[in-house]
C-alpha cells in the first residue's frame, strides 16, 4: 500500500484474465473473475470503511474510487457533483450503454461493531462533534461495484455495448446541508449525458437477509423522502418565573406528540406514511429559551399524501404556538420521489439474478419505507434497484443507520456476480 493525501490506497494490482475468462458466458468463468475481484475489493471497503466521510466531504473515497478504476483501465471522470466520480468502459463494439451506481458516503454515527477496520473518525457536523461511519453499507456497495468493474474491463475486447460505474456523493445528505447534492446533481452536471444509459442497476444493503440472499420490488420500491425542520419561537425568562416566559420547550413537547396525530387520525389508514422526529435542539444553562428546534422525516408513495402531511403538519404547529402566545416557522423540503423499479426491466433481470445465484435466494418483496435518490436517476431511464443481504449466517446485525449495523465482507462477492450478470446478460440480449 502506499500513502496519498492522508488515507492509504491500495497499492492496485490489474486483474489479467485468461482467454477464455474474457470471452466465455458460463458460471465457472464467472465465478473464477469474481474470485479475484473480490480481494481487491474486500481490501478497498476496508479502507473505506476506516475512513469514513459524510456527504459532499468524500474526498479520500472519490480519490480511492479513481485510482481503483484507472489500475483496470478504464475513462475516469472526477469532480462531479463536488465529489462524485464516473468510470466508462467501452466495449469493442458499439452497443447499448449500461449504469451501474454505488453512492459513497458515511453517516454522522459513532460506529459500535467489532470489526478491526472499525471506524474511529471524527468531524464537526452542524456545529457538534460526531462520530462519523458506515452504518447505511455504502462502502459494500462501492466495493461490489469496484470488483463489478475489475471482472467486466478484461473483458471489453469481446463486450459490446458500454458500462458507465457512476459513483454517487451525498445519498445521506450533504453535510453542509446544501440542497443540491447527489444524484439531482450529478444529472444536472451531465452524468447522463454522454453517453446517456438505456437502463441502470443499483443495489444497497440491507441487513433484514443473510448473505447470498437478494430482494427486489417491482415498481415503487422505495419511498419519496422529504425533510423538515420547525423552529417554536417564545420569550426567555428565569426559571423560577416561567410565568413570564413563553416556554418554546413546552410547544416544542407539545407539537412532538401532536404530529404523531397526522399518521394516526389525518391519513387514510391503508396509505403508506411514516414521520419521524429526529432531532431535538433548544436551550443552554439554567434559563428557559427563546426558541426550540425540532426536525425530521416524512416517507411517502404518492405526492398528495406527501402534500396533506405538509399542510396538517403547518397547522399543527401554528395552533401550538398560537396558544402558547409564541409563532413558529416551518421548512419544508421534498428531497426526492419515489424509487420505482421499472417492471419490465425487473421481468427481464429476474432469471438472470435466479440462474446467477439460485432461484431459492432471490426473493420478491414488498417495497421499504426507507428512501434513496437512485430515484432521480430511475426517472431518466429505466432502472432496476435491488437489496443484498449482508448478514453472515448465524450473527445479527443492528439496523441501517444504527452504531452497530454489521455488514460481512462475503456480501461483496454476491453483488459483484449479480450485477456483473445482469450488466453481461443485458448487453447480450
Amino acid at each position: 500500500m502506499v500513502r496519498t493525501r492522508g488515507l492509504w490506497l491500495l497499492a492496485f494490482v490489474p486483474i489479467v484474465a485468461n482467454a477464455s475468462a474474457q470471452s466465455t458466458s458460463n458460471s465457472n468463468a464467472l465465478d473464477n473473475a469474481v474470485a479475484r475481484a473480490s480481494v481487491t475489493s474486500i481490501q478497498a471497503r476496508h479502507q473505506i470503511h476506516q475512513n469514513p466521510e459524510l456527504g459532499n466531504r468524500e474526498f479520500k473515497t472519490a480519490e480511492l474510487v479513481a485510482a481503483y478504476l484507472r489500475s483496470v483501465g478504464l475513462e475516469v471522470r472526477t469532480g462531479i457533483a463536488h465529489t462524485g466520480v464516473v468510470g466508462i468502459l467501452r466495449g469493442k463494439r458499439p452497443g447499448r450503454v449500461v449504469a451501474v451506481r454505488a453512492d459513497m458516503d458515511a453517516l454522522p454515527i459513532t460506529e459500535d461493531t467489532p470489526f478491526p477496520f472499525k471506524s474511529t473518525v471524527q468531524t464537526t457536523y452542524q456545529g457538534q462533534t460526531v462520530g462519523v461511519s458506515h452504518a447505511c453499507g455504502h462502502d459494500i456497495h462501492v466495493a461490489v461495484m469496484l470488483g463489478v468493474a475489475a471482472v467486466l474491463a478484461p473483458m471489453r475486447d469481446s463486450l459490446t455495448g458500454t458500462v458507465v460505474f457512476i459513483f454517487q456523493p451525498a445519498e445521506e445528505g450533504a453535510a453542509d446541508r446544501n440542497p443540491e447534492k447527489g444524484a439531482a446533481l450529478m444529472l444536472k452536471e451531465g452524468v447522463f449525458s454522454d453517453p446517456h444509459p438505456d437502463v441502470i442497476f443499483g443495489l444497497h444493503s440491507l441487513p433484514d437477509y443473510d448473505v447470498g440472499k437478494i430482494a427486489y420490488t417491482s415498481g415503487p420500491t422505495n419511498a419519496a423522502t422529504s425533510i423538515f425542520s420547525a423552529t417554536l419561537t417564545g420569550k426567555s425568562a428565569h426559571p423560577a418565573w416561567p410565568n413570564l416566559s413563553v416556554d418554546p420547550i413546552v410547544m416544542a413537547a407539545q407539537a412532538i406528540l401532536a404530529l404523531q396525530t397526522i399518521r394516526a387520525r389525518n391519513l387514510p389508514p391503508l396509505e403508506p406514511a411514516v414521520i419521524s422526529l429526529t432531532q431535538v435542539h433548544g436551550g443552554a444553562g439554567r434559563t428557559i429559551p427563546d426558541e426550540v428546534r425540532v426536525e425530521g422525516t416524512v416517507r411517502t408513495f404518492n405526492d398528495k399524501i406527501d402534500g396533506d402531511v405538509e399542510r396538517r403538519m403547518r397547522e399543527i404547529l401554528d395552533g401550538v404556538a398560537r396558544a402558547a402566545g409564541g409563532s413558529y416557522r416551518l421548512d419544508y423540503r421534498r428531497l426526492h420521489g419515489v424509487n420505482v423499479s421499472n417492471p419490465a426491466l425487473v421481468d427481464r433481470m429476474v432469471p438472470t439474478l435466479q440462474r446467477t445465484l439460485g432461484k431459492e435466494n432471490v426473493m420478491l418483496v414488498p417495497p421499504v419505507m426507507a428512501g434513496d435518490d437512485f430515484s432521480e436517476f430511475a426517472k431518466e431511464t429505466p432502472g432496476m434497484f435491488f437489496f443484498l443481504g449482508i448478514v453472515k449466517p448465524g450473527t445479527t446485525s443492528g439496523g441501517a443507520h444504527t452504531a452497530n449495523f454489521l455488514a460481512d465482507d462475503s456480501a461483496i462477492p454476491v453483488g459483484i456476480r449479480a450485477i456483473s450478470a445482469m450488466v453481461l446478460d443485458y448487453l447480450r440480449q
